[in-house]
């Protein structure tokens, strides 16, 4: 089990982007995750017309290191650790670390 998944909202730590907020849309095998909106760079794309792509130059998310990234507490508002916790009938649950509260509310 991970601490941060796929569509969780996440604030970026340190960095161009520190402060910034936005949902998580990939994580990669090496540790790494995609965030929505966030870590922009402009890329330079050759024409290809048998696929219809357009040359020129592109914005597009870059991976941020998974430890870049803090879990936002909807309580506070802020970026908050998170554990696990282990509940009575032996489901493994992620909570976070200030207040205690599960992260899924389910």
């Amino acid at each position: 089990m991970n601490k941060i998944r796929k569509g969780d909202e996440v604030q970026v730590v340190c960095g161009k982007d520190k402060g910034r907020t936005g949902i998580i849309t990939l994580i990669k095998d090496n540790g790494k995750v995609l965030v929505d909106g966030i870590n922009m760079a402009k890329k330079h794309v050759k024409p290809n017309p048998n696929a219809g792509i357009e040359g020129g130059i592109v914005s597009q998310e870059m991976a941020l290191d998974a430890s870049n990234v803090m879990l936002v507490n909807p309580a506070t508002g802020k970026g908050d650790r998170v554990g696990f916790k282990i509940l009575e009938d032996g489901k493994k649950v992620r909570i976070f670390k200030s207040n205690g509260e599960a992260v899924d509310a389910g």
